[in-house]
């Protein structure tokens, strides 16, 4: 307010979270973000969405995320870590160690847990679980294996394997004997072991599970007042 007029553009070259261009949002300014991680642009997403409605590519632009697979597999080729980062972010899944600003996950440490998504389909108000694993490599049955193990030992719902590569017959296999989880909420079942490609995924596929998700902290709805030109940066 004190340095800016409405209309003007606001330029935060280290959006982080994105205090500054949800403000300059609010106040009627224009504005462009600019993040060196995957995790941070992917936060500010989210929090557009749950303050103001705005959708990435109908209200505002992301330039440098991948939208083919090409462009995935170079980005995995260049750095996994980010590529975890963002594969994480097509189903809204937290990464686990990630923090705003920071280019590598928790190395060592995450015991076959890449990502987390929580979900409350109960009376009980106890957020339950779904274990996201990312690979950009070769991929096989064994994985799926793994991801069940991790699923019974971290006692979550459901578990998600993303893959860059195309699943095997007998990861599917694997994938299919986990069973169901039944969810008291919506008296349905879904797959216990689901597998998404990242083709899948970017084609606009996402993960059967309760609609309730409570994987981010919402950010409070702000009422929109006009049309504004915008755009996010993620600059390697």
């Amino acid at each position: 307010s004190a340095s800016s007029n409405p209309g003007d553009v606001v330029l935060d070259p280290f959006a982080g979270c994105g205090t500054a261009v949800a403000a300059a949002h609010k106040l009627d300014r224009r504005w462009i973000g600019i993040d060196i991680t995957h995790l941070s642009i992917n936060l500010l997403k989210f929090r557009l969405r749950d303050m103001f409605g705005l959708t990435p590519g109908a209200d505002y632009q992301v330039i440098g995320e991948p939208v083919t697979v090409d462009g995935a597999r170079q980005l995995a080729e260049d750095d996994r870590f980010q590529f975890q980062f963002w594969a994480l972010s097509l189903v809204q899944a937290r990464p686990l160690g990630g923090e705003v600003g920071g280019r590598t996950g928790k190395r060592g440490a995450d015991r076959g847990v890449d990502g987390l998504i929580t979900f409350i389909d109960d009376n009980t108000g106890r957020p339950k679980k779904i274990i996201v694993q990312v690979k950009s490599g070769k991929v096989k049955s064994g994985d799926i294996r793994d991801l069940k193990g991790t699923v019974e030992r971290e006692k979550a719902a459901m578990g998600v394997f993303i893959t860059l590569e195309p699943p095997t017959r007998e990861m599917v296999t694997e994938a299919v004997s986990a069973g169901f989880y039944r969810s008291p909420g919506w008296g349905r079942d879904y797959p216990r072991i689901q597998m998404r490609t990242i083709e899948e995924l970017l084609g606009g596929a996402g993960i059967e599970m309760p609609l309730s998700s409570v994987t981010f902290r919402q950010a409070g709805r702000v009422r929109d007042e006009g049309p504004r030109t915008l755009s996010l940066f993620d600059e390697e």
